[in-house]
């Protein structure tokens, strides 16, 4: 099975080192770090990034707070469309979106593949369907998902398979391709993981469970005291976040050798 790493959007928010580490720049660095997989039943696809209308539309479909705070560099060359294409594929050959949740930057190019089942977990859609706070109605952005995707909802509890200690649910079991949802509750509702095999070994992609790789490196490196407080007030339930960050510094210390773990947003993953 061959796994390609798109960027598919490039963030820029105010905060620099204090929000990412580093040197001592006034901006930080955040990428929009998506899959595409190879199966043989097509292509699918972990994540969208920013799609083709964000980049045409971005008030409209990203909002004025997203875009001053987060300060995103759209363009139509980093949509995973685009990048698709340049691949040689036909995104009618993507067959599934697997998302680790729907956040605006997760999300944005799903009418970019209408033909493509989307997988998510039941309590992630019933979340942004509801709105049900704040954060959530600023979060989530229906106009992303107005031309009527083909969801495919799992539900948590069905998670029965034993994924190094983890629940997780099989998403393509009839077209030969392992690809589970690995619920990581925290940052939203019905967040999730999504773990890949590759050849002997796993590829989890932890989307935002955690933003930086100092979050589960082994031992106790200093990590961004911006992102830091980021990420807890992004997260609906700040313990569940937490609880989850602890077991993917277990599975890193223990399971290194058969797990390789990335998140979204670090673009050390990309280069990697």
């Amino acid at each position: 099975m061959t796994v390609h790493h798109l960027d598919c959007g490039t963030m820029c928010p105010l905060g620099g080192r204090a929000l990412m580490g580093g040197g001592g720049r006034l901006l930080g660095l955040l990428s929009a770090h998506c899959l595409l997989i190879e199966g043989a039943d097509g292509l699918v696809l972990v994540d969208t990034g920013f799609g083709a209308d964000d980049v045409a539309r971005p008030k409209e479909r990203l909002g004025r707070r997203f875009l001053a705070t987060v300060r995103p560099r759209l363009s139509p060359a980093r949509t995973a469309l685009h990048q698709v294409r340049a691949l040689g594929y036909d995104p009618r050959d993507v067959r599934a979106v697997v998302l680790t949740h729907l956040d605006v930057d997760h999300a944005g190019g799903l009418a970019d593949f209408p033909h493509a089942d989307v997988h998510v977990l039941a309590d992630e859609l019933r979340a942004a369907r509801a709105g049900a706070t704040f954060n959530e109605r600023d979060r989530y952005r229906p106009a992303q998902w107005a031309h009527g995707p083909r969801w495919v909802e799992h539900r948590p509890d069905a998670a029965t398979e034993d994924w190094y200690g983890f629940r997780a649910v099989p998403v393509l079991p009839k077209a030969g391709t392992d690809v589970l949802l690995v619920p990581l509750a925290g940052h939203t509702r019905g967040h999730s993981g999504v773990a890949v095999r590759t050849g002997d070994r796993w590829l989890l992609h932890a989307g935002d469970a955690y933003f930086n790789h100092a979050d589960i490196a082994p031992g106790s490196p200093r990590r961004p005291a911006g992102l830091t407080a980021f990420q807890r007030l992004l997260a609906v339930d700040n313990p569940a976040r937490l609880q989850n960050l602890d077991r993917l510094r277990a599975l890193q210390r223990t399971r290194s050798a058969d797990v390789r773990i990335i998140c979204a947003h670090d673009p050390a993953y990309l280069t990697a």
